[in-house]
């Protein structure tokens, strides 16, 4: 199984100008959202990506890319109906292959320096079958997100093999349900936003698709169906996640970004001495 194609979802009414954000990168360069992800791909060895966007969106995105607008695809997604519709409209590019997949409204930094989405990409070629990235998550934050159910594979700390996926768990349900043996108390594996897929997970949404015409499509139900279907792994990263939807989820990025950095030292300075001018402002009001 070879992953030559990446698609990145953009088209969601509360993402689609998150993409857009300009941050200073850690070689300070200023560069959108999108940028930063499309070079985390190529990065990984992948040439073909799609970017899934409103059709209103595409001239503005356009714009972001500059020259490098020359090497994406950009898929036109009308009436979103869901994450699982914005994956379903990338169809006819993804033409019946695997592909990587992340979000566009998300920034991932490795703690080591390595490349996130290539350490997926062979995990999911070794093993020829689809791998979601997964992180610990206390109890009292899976009702933001995807958790799973899941067995640890022998000898492979990292590495699960899933068998339920739940979207935003209430924690009676995810006790019940998701414990992970081996796991430390409180916590539970939740999505981390990067993944490859086999073309089987279009199968899936397609089918949900025709059987629900009318309603939202979300990716999690057909993710556990995946889960019943075929082998499916999920790997426990270590590294950081921003949802630049969050309140301050920019700032929160952009201070990761920084703190990676050629200006680590100047940042760590500058906020020092942030805190030591406020400290000084409100103790001379009071």
């Amino acid at each position: 199984m070879k992953i030559n194609k990446a698609l990145i979802t953009a088209a969601g009414p509360d993402q689609h100008n998150l993409p857009l954000q300009i941050l200073i990168d850690k070689n300070r360069n200023k560069k959108s959202v999108l940028e930063i992800l499309i070079d985390e791909i190529l990065s990984a060895g992948i040439k073909e990506i799609g970017v899934v966007v409103q059709p209103s969106d595409i001239k503005n995105f356009e714009k972001a890319l500059g020259n490098q607008k020359n090497n994406i695809t950009f898929i036109p997604q009308s009436n979103p109906r869901g994450y699982g519709h914005a994956l379903l409209a990338g169809s006819s590019f993804l033409n019946n292959e695997p592909f990587l997949h992340l979000v566009g409204d998300h920034l991932y930094l490795s703690r080591e320096g390595e490349n996130i989405a290539r350490q997926v990409i062979e995990l999911a070629q070794n093993n020829k079958c689809s791998v979601s990235t997964v992180q610990a998550t206390r109890e009292n934050s899976i009702m933001n997100f995807g958790t799973i159910g899941a067995m640890r594979i022998q000898g492979k700390n990292q590495l699960f093999q899933i068998s339920q996926v739940k979207e935003k768990p209430t924690p009676t349900y995810a006790e019940q349900n998701l414990m992970i043996p081996g796991l430390r108390a409180g916590y539970y594996l939740c999505f981390f936003g990067m993944h490859v897929f086999t073309p089987l997970i279009l199968e899936l949404l397609e089918k949900n698709s025709f059987n629900n015409p009318n309603s939202n499509l979300g990716l999690s139900e057909s993710l556990d169906k995946l889960s019943k279907h075929s082998k499916y792994l999920a790997l426990e990263m270590n590294n950081l996640r921003y949802d630049l939807g969050q309140d301050y989820g920019l700032l929160k990025a952009q201070l990761a970004i920084s703190l990676s950095g050629k200006d680590r030292d100047l940042i760590l300075s500058e906020l020092t001495q942030f805190f030591i001018d406020r400290e000084k402002y409100n103790n001379d009001l009071g």
